[in-house]
């Protein structure tokens, strides 16, 4: 055996340690988080109601100055009446590069935001390459909008953010996407999973609940896996309210401006709705 082909099973025998090393790593919900990410939320069911614990609700004035505050949060998920998309472009540099979250809407006019991302130990920054090896866990984050969406619009200035109403087509959907949202929920509590910026990531899984309730409501598309391009794929499939052209709509959908007028006493949801 020449020294080439030795080397050759050296390098083989390395990649096979590191691939290994690589699949034996498991998730943990047990592990130095971030504040904002230091809790998770689970819902308890109770007939026909819900009191969803650990929702956020932090009064953000920069990124890292902020009001820690948890709550809980009760209600009927058949009381569900619209959900809303969130669209946030992190730079416009980047436009296939975006954050996807949603809110529902209840009949008492109280909102419930739901962003699905990576869990952050302390210390630890994002990065998309990094979140295809196991690096990140995965964290469905249940808050008020002023938090979820106000941290966004108000306090990261270069981010573009929209505000679209959802249309869920089909009786009693809205109900049973909220619920699908619970149970997963409910298992990422108990069973931790990775993030993966790809399969499993915050566009991906909303995909995949809406097609739970309402199979084949959104096509298998590259705009799932980047959705800065998805607002043509919202307009096609009738998966948004339009407020006259696609164009028109992204133009008035943008609430950054409204956020940063915000008086922070009047309800936030009311004012970015104009």
């Amino acid at each position: 055996m020449d020294w080439f082909e030795v080397l050759r099973l050296a390098v083989l025998a390395v990649i096979a340690l590191v691939v290994l090393r690589h699949l034996r790593l498991k998730p943990s919900n047990e592990r130095h988080w971030v504040v904002e990410n230091k809790r998770m939320a689970y819902a308890e069911f109770e007939g026909d109601r819900v009191t969803l614990r650990n929702v956020r609700d932090f009064g953000w004035r920069t990124t890292r100055d902020y009001d820690e505050c948890w709550t809980d949060m009760s209600f009927r998920p058949g009381e569900v009446s619209k959900i809303w998309l969130v669209l946030e472009y992190f730079d416009p540099k980047h436009k296939p590069i975006a954050h996807t979250l949603v809110s529902f809407e209840f009949e008492d006019g109280r909102r419930l935001a739901c962003s699905i991302e990576v869990r952050r130990e302390l210390g630890e920054v994002y990065h998309p390459v990094k979140g295809m090896f196991r690096q990140y866990e995965l964290i469905y984050v249940w808050a008020t909008e002023s938090d979820a969406i106000g941290v966004r619009a108000r306090c990261r200035r270069k981010s573009k953010t929209h505000l679209f109403e959802g249309v869920v087509l089909g009786g009693d959907n809205h109900r049973r996407l909220l619920e699908s949202f619970l149970r997963r929920t409910n298992k990422l509590h108990d069973e931790p999973e990775w993030y993966h910026s790809i399969t499993n990531a915050c566009t991906t899984n909303i995909v995949r609940h809406v097609n739970e309730v309402y199979p084949g409501r959104v096509p298998r598309v590259i705009e799932v896996l980047l959705p800065g391009l998805s607002p043509k794929i919202l307009e096609r499939n009738n998966l948004i309210r339009l407020d006259g052209s696609l164009e028109q709509t992204m133009e008035s959908s943008r609430i950054d401006q409204r956020s940063l007028d915000w008086d922070g006493e009047s309800d936030y949801g009311n004012w970015i709705r104009g």
